[in-house]
């Protein structure tokens, strides 16, 4: 059974209910003043105490999504992906390889012009040399006959960090979400690209191109894009792409719009940061180069760098948020730029967590949706 099984979480639960209540029925029976007795109460409590914070920390996982497999829990998922070419009827082979097909959650047709598509792909980077797994959503349109040479605008979908891209589609919803906003004409028909930043695992690169090591940035910069165009109905001016992220992803997502305006028309940074930290998961990003650290701090780039022609959306809540101040003053220090556009959504509480995520995605993507055009 899996890390994200409901049936692990149940038995994790059941074991701990089962262990409190030998502890209460034994606890009189070693109250006796003898090691063993002393002995057996510090082995009920220990075990007990074990079960409960097992309990919770499934729990946590499958709300979160943290680690998506045992193996990824416990740091021994760290193999590099492995390309795989698929000729199917004399198909060419492309920069996304396309795993597996599934309808949306919650949509009862199987048809994709009733129900669009989500799509498990891989990603491969031709100029990085970085490959990521990722969730590409289709919407209903996307397959019908009268649109068929239309091309549809992007919205890249970041995760927070360490976060999974099946967290994307089955805890925040992004695909079921779009889809029903459309289908009520609150938003228009958009390809949705769901994927982690981390694209060198199990490595934290912020989004950042490091100095001898991952390019993080411009995979999403430039290979990403190139990709989806290869493979997908979409068009390469930047007014037809948008990312948007939620935590790491958030700040990711503000960034790469910032730094590559050319590439991306907006972003969405739910609940973002505005600097990359330096800690055990990211190691050293600059390694020493103080052009690059500060370029990646985002209120430094604001007020140095030339504004970015872009449209930006920040979310954050009154209580709840460590970030509620910084997103103030990030907001004002856009608006002093008078080039670079800036939008908000601001909670009166919410946590960091998945709850208030759901709550801010469907206007964030009604925003991105004004913000981008289809051809």
């Amino acid at each position: 059974m899996g890390l994200t099984s409901n049936k692990v979480l149940m038995l994790a639960i059941v074991f701990a209910v089962v262990l409190f209540a030998g502890t209460v029925w034994l606890w009189p029976r070693l109250a006796r003043q003898s090691w063993r007795s002393i002995g057996g109460r510090i082995g009920l409590l220990l075990t007990t105490q074990l079960a409960i914070f097992a309990s919770v920390g499934l729990a946590a996982n499958q709300a979160f999504g943290f680690y998506a497999s045992w193996a990824d829990l416990f740091g021994q998922e760290t193999g590099q992906g492995v390309v795989v070419d698929h000729i199917a009827g004399g198909g060419r082979t492309g920069p996304i390889q396309v795993v597996s097909t599934s309808r949306v959650v919650g949509v009862s047709s199987s048809l994709p012009t009733v129900a669009g598509q989500v799509q498990k792909v891989d990603i491969i980077g031709r100029t990085t040399h970085l490959t990521s797994p990722a969730y590409v959503y289709l919407p209903p349109e996307y397959f019908q006959p009268q649109n068929h040479a239309r091309k549809f605008p992007v919205s890249v979908i970041l995760t927070g960090y360490p976060g999974t891209a099946e967290a994307l589609v089955n805890k925040l919803n992004y695909p079921s979400t779009a889809q029903q906003l459309a289908k009520s004409g609150k938003m228009q028909p958009m390809i949705l690209v769901m994927l982690r930043p981390t694209v060198a695992p199990p490595r934290d690169t912020e989004c950042v191109d490091i100095p001898g090591g991952p390019q993080a940035e411009s995979f999403f910069a430039k290979d990403l894009r190139d990709s989806v165009m290869a493979q997908y109905r979409v068009d390469k001016t930047p007014a037809s792409w948008g990312i948007m992220g939620d935590s790491t992803g958030g700040y990711c997502a503000l960034k790469i719009a910032m730094h590559n305006p050319k590439a991306y028309a907006a972003a969405v940074g739910l609940s973002p940061y505005y600097k990359a930290p330096i800690d055990p998961t990211t190691g050293d990003l600059f390694r020493g180069n103080k052009n690059l650290q500060n370029r990646a701090n985002l209120f430094w780039a604001i007020q140095h760098l030339p504004a970015p022609e872009t449209s930006l959306l920040v979310t954050s809540s009154k209580v709840g948020e460590h970030n509620y101040k910084d997103t103030l003053k990030f907001i004002q220090a856009v608006q002093d730029s008078n080039v670079t556009r800036i939008s908000s959504i601001i909670l009166p509480s919410g946590g960091h967590n998945f709850n208030t995520w759901r709550r801010e995605i469907p206007g964030a993507l009604q925003w991105m949706s004004t913000k981008l055009v289809s051809n």
